[in-house]
C-alpha cells in the first residue's frame, strides 16, 4: 500500500536528512582532528627513532674502536710472548 507524500511529510524528511548531514559533518571534523593528532604523534615517534639510531650508531662506533684496540693489544702481546721465547731460547 502506497502512502501519499504531503508537503508536511516531505518537510519532515528534509529536516531528518539535514540533521543526518549535520551529524556526519561533525563526525568528519572529529576524524580529521584525530588524523591530525596521529600525524603529530607519528612525527614525534620518527624524531625519537632518529635520535635512537644516532645513539646506536655512536655506540657501535665505540664498540668497533674497542675491538680494534683489543685486537691490536692481543697481537702485540702475542708478539711479545714469541719475542721473549725466542730471546730466552737462543
Amino acid at each position: 500500500m502506497r502512502e501519499a507524500w504531503t508537503d508536511e511529510r516531505l518537510d519532515d524528511l528534509n529536516a531528518k536528512v539535514d540533521e543526518g548531514f549535520r551529524r556526519q559533518e561533525v563526525q568528519v571534523a572529529e576524524v580529521r582532528t584525530d588524523i591530525r593528532d596521529v600525524r603529530g604523534e607519528v612525527r614525534d615517534v620518527r624524531g625519537e627513532v632518529r635520535e635512537l639510531r644516532t645513539e646506536m650508531n655512536g655506540r657501535f662506533d665505540q664498540m668497533y674502536r674497542i675491538l680494534v684496540i683489543a685486537s691490536i693489544s692481543l697481537v702485540v702481546g702475542f708478539l711479545g710472548v714469541i719475542a721473549s721465547i725466542l730471546a730466552t731460547g737462543a
